[in-house]
């Protein structure tokens, strides 16, 4: 049996603890030797201050796993790639599209694989979705994404400051499903920012998008919304209207849901890392860090309510 490949994770965080932590425990392919993070540990793994501890303590380390906040993330993976270390990134995979671009560049210039990781492309219906979309002529889709950031992201200031993308954080989650499963590319045409008064990043956005094909793409993100949450794609077509719901864990069909699963969306990323490792590949897909970009390019900002936890 080929021996697994060692991996350092580097960030210690709520998504680490809850998704990575235990899908690591899962994926043969891959053995957890080190964790990296500057307020937390593991009892029974090697902890350091900071990825560079990490890289000059572990030189068996194969592999790296970045869950950090994407300001400052650029660096991070930088130091891994140069060390000859496979790098694999948690969403968004930058703060901004060129330095994505560029740690592709320096990982196939290092010959080591770069995996810009999108977990709910991972949800259940996903899949299924994109295969009833593929010969389809799609006439109009309505994005919701609405949810609670005081329990998501509770006390979390990075997602507030430039880089932290705001309500995109989540909002980009869409928008990875939405490029996954349209049979076309799709681009912006107008949006609005909403952002608190306090802020820099935005807590509502409103996208207006169009597809190659011509059919309007609306989506709506909002982090004010408590109760139940809502994470829903409708697409109608010429034929069947399609409804992902819950993220992507759903899939409605005409009215009627037609399947959902348990969520495998991380143990499904760290496989297809070992995949890549394995064949000398990478894969890094920028299109819906892009589509926020121009978000941020095209959109007319407006001053809304200060936000305080």
């Amino acid at each position: 049996m080929t021996a697994p490949i060692t991996l350092g994770l580097v960030g210690l965080g709520t998504i680490a603890r809850n998704q990575h932590l235990p899908s690591l425990a899962e994926t043969p392919a891959l053995a957890l030797v080190a964790i990296a993070s500057r307020n937390a540990a593991l009892d029974d793994l090697p902890a350091y201050h900071d990825i560079h501890e990490m890289l000059a303590a572990e030189p068996g380390l194969q592999a790296v796993s970045l869950c950090t906040p994407p300001q400052g993330r650029f660096e991070q993976a930088v130091a891994a790639i140069r060390a000859g270390r496979h790098v694999m990134l948690e969403k968004p995979p930058g703060a901004s599209v060129s330095e994505v671009t560029a740690l592709a560049h320096l990982a196939q210039e290092n010959g080591v694989t770069l995996f810009a990781t999108w977990h709910s492309r991972e949800a259940a219906a996903v899949e299924e979705a994109r295969r009833r979309l593929a010969e389809a002529q799609v006439r109009r889709v309505q994005i919701t994404w609405k949810e609670d950031v005081r329990h998501w992201h509770p006390g979390q200031e990075w997602i507030w400051q430039p880089g932290g993308l705001g309500v995109f954080d989540p909002g980009i989650n869409a928008l990875s499903v939405l490029t996954r499963i349209l049979p076309d590319a799709v681009h912006p045409v107008a949006a609005t920012l909403e952002v608190p008064a306090n802020r820099q990043s935005p807590i509502a956005a409103q996208m207006d998008m169009v597809t190659s094909s011509g059919a309007p793409v609306r989506a709506e993100f909002d982090w004010r919304q408590t109760g139940p949450q809502t994470w829903d794609i409708l697409v109608e077509t010429d034929g069947s209207e399609i409804l992902l719901r819950l993220g992507g864990a759903e899939l409605h069909v005409d009215g009627v849901q037609v399947s959902t699963s348990v969520d495998l969306e991380y143990r499904r990323l760290y496989a297809r890392f070992a995949e890549l490792v394995a064949s000398g590949q990478s894969e890094v897909d920028l299109s819906p860090l892009q589509l926020v970009a121009d978000a941020f390019l095209l959109g007319e900002r407006r001053t809304v309510e200060a936000f305080h936890w």
